[in-house]
């Protein structure tokens, strides 16, 4: 299956919680800005855990966490102006 391309913007008012949703992200992807990650998950049961375990750390009547989803063909499109790259799975890993 290809893998699915998600940006995460987040605005939250508490640092205890804006830090554990940062923990969250990074356990899908790679931040890209300070509350914006990107994601590459390879299945629509990623992202549903990644749902389960931001509803669980944030306060829903204080905070926003906002979750866009890119199609494959959008993805090339990105422009990044300045410094950065988009995120992109390596082909091999190294343990």
């Amino acid at each position: 299956m290809d893998e699915l391309f998600y940006i995460v913007a987040y605005d939250i008012p508490d640092d205890r919680r804006r830090t554990q949703v940062a923990k969250i992200l990074e356990d899908f992807g790679d931040r890209v800005q300070f509350s914006v990650f990107e994601l590459l998950l390879d299945s629509p049961r990623r992202l549903a855990i990644l749902r389960t375990r931001l509803l669980r750390a944030i306060d829903l009547e204080k905070d926003s966490v906002r979750i866009y989803s890119l199609c494959a063909a959008c993805r090339p499109g990105v422009e990044i102006l300045g410094l950065g790259t988009t995120t992109e799975n390596p082909r091999a890993y190294v343990v």
